[in-house]
C-alpha cells in the first residue's frame, strides 16, 4: 500500500429531525390536546485513534463522510428516533485541522482517543412543547438545526522512540531490518527509502520500542531538495535521534562533512528537532581493517568536539547492534516518565463542545 501522510476530507453531521404537531383523537377524550412529539437529535462525527493504522491512504479514496439524519417526531408524543454517530479510524499522530480557519481542532495520540469533528444537528421540537393555559391548540413545531459541515486537513506524523536519520546508503535501513521485525526495501543506490518506516525493537520481555527510518537527507533537503523536506517531521515524534554514519562512503566523501550537512537541515526545518538527544552510530565496521577504524572514530569526534554517546556497529553482520539497541532501550525507560505530563497534555486536546 502507497504511503499517504497527508489527505484532505470533508465531514457533515446528520440533520436534526423535525418536530410534530399532532393532536390526540380518543374516544374517551372529548377535547384532545396537542400530541406531537420532539425528533431525533443528528448524529455526529468523530475520529478515533487506531493503532493499526499506519497511514492515510484510505482517505484518497473516500473522502465525505455524512452522519444519520435524525427522525422526525411522530404523533401521540413519540419522538424520533436520533441519528447514529459516525467514528472515523485514523492512526495515531494525525493532526486534525479546519482548512477554512487553520484551526487545530486536535491531534490523536493514544489508541481508542476520541476528537469530535462535526456536532450532529439539534432535534426540532413539536407543538406539544408550545402547549400553555393560553394557548391550548397550538399549531407549531420546530424544524431540526442543520448538521455541522467542516472542510479538514489531514496531517500524519508516525509516532516512534527512536528516529534514524543520515546519508543515503548511510544503513538507516539495514539496520531496521536487523533489529527489528520490519523488511524494509534495501538496495546498493541512494533513496531506497521513499517513505517512512516503522519497526518495533523487542528487547527483552514487556521492553520494546518505536524505531523509525526516513528517506536519506542531502544538503537543501530543509529546502526541499531530495526526500527529507516531506518526512523530516516524522521525526518529531521521535525523542532519540540515531545519526546514521558510514565509515567507508562510495563517494569518497569526508565524514565529518556529511554529519554537518544533516546537522544544518536540521537546524534549518527547527531548533527543536536539532536540539533532541543524538547519538552517532558509526555503520559498516566490517568494511575497515580495526585500526583503522578506530583512528577515523576517534578523529570524527575530535573534529566535531562531539560529548555525547557514539556506537560503532554493522548492521549487516549485526556486530554491536544489540549493544546499541539495549542502550536505547534504557534511554526511552529512563525518559517515558519525564515525557508523561507532555504526552497526557497533547491527549487531551480540546474536543468540540457537546
Amino acid at each position: 500500500m502507497k504511503f499517504v501522510d497527508e489527505a484532505t476530507i470533508h465531514v457533515q453531521a446528520g440533520d436534526g429531525g423535525n418536530g410534530c404537531v399532532s393532536f390526540r383523537r380518543e374516544k374517551a377524550i372529548p377535547f384532545g390536546g396537542p400530541d406531537g412529539g420532539d425528533g431525533g437529535d443528528g448524529g455526529s462525527i468523530h475520529a478515533v485513534g487506531d493503532i493499526n493504522l499506519n497511514t492515510l491512504a484510505d482517505f484518497r479514496f473516500t473522502r465525505t463522510f455524512k452522519a444519520q439524519r435524525g427522525e422526525n417526531g411522530g404523533s401521540t408524543g413519540c419522538r424520533g428516533a436520533g441519528g447514529d454517530d459516525m467514528e472515523i479510524a485514523m492512526p495515531l499522530g494525525t493532526r486534525i485541522l479546519d482548512v477554512e480557519t487553520q484551526e487545530l481542532i486536535g491531534e490523536l495520540t493514544r489508541e481508542g482517543q476520541r476528537i469530535k469533528l462535526a456536532q450532529g444537528g439539534f432535534h426540532g421540537l413539536g407543538n406539544t412543547r408550545f402547549k400553555s393555559s393560553i394557548n391550548r391548540s397550538p399549531r407549531q413545531s420546530t424544524p431540526g438545526s442543520p448538521g455541522e459541515q467542516r472542510e479538514l486537513a489531514l496531517e500524519l506524523s508516525l509516532m516512534g522512540d527512536v528516529g534514524l536519520l543520515g546519508m543515503p546508503n548511510a544503513g538507516k535501513s539495514t539496520l531496521l531490518a536487523s533489529a527489528s521485525a520490519a523488511r524494509p526495501k534495501i538496495a546498493d543506490y541512494p533513496f531506497t527509502t521513499l517513505y517512512p518506516q516503522p519497526g518495533v525493537v523487542s528487547c527483552g520481555l514487556g521492553r520494546s520500542f518505536v524505531m523509525m527510518d526516513i528517506p536519506g537527507l542531502i544538503e537543501g533537503a530543509a529546502s526541499g531538495a531530495g526526500l527529507g523536506i516531506r518526512f523530516l517531521k516524522h521525526l518529531q515524534r521521535t525523542r532519540l535521534l540515531l545519526h546514521m554514519i558510514d565509515v567507508n562512503p562510495p563517494d569518497g566523501g569526508d565524514i565529518v562533512s556529511h554529519i554537518k550537512t544533516i546537522r544544518g537541515e536540521l537546524k534549518e526545518f527547527g531548533e527543536e528537532l536539532q536540539d533532541r538527544e543524538q547519538w552517532l552510530v558509526f555503520n559498516k565496521s566490517d568494511t575497515l581493517p580495526a585500526d583503522e577504524l578506530d583512528a577515523l572514530v576517534k578523529k570524527t569526534l575530535r573534529r566535531l568536539r562531539f560529548k555525547g554517546r557514539h556506537f560503532v556497529i554493522s548492521a549487516v553482520t549485526r556486530s554491536g547492534v544489540v549493544e546499541l539497541c539495549e542502550a536505547a532501550m534504557q534511554w526511552v525507560e529512563a525518559n517515558r516518565a519525564a515525557a508523561l505530563p507532555a504526552a497526557k497534555l497533547a491527549d487531551e486536546s480540546p474536543d468540540t463542545p457537546e
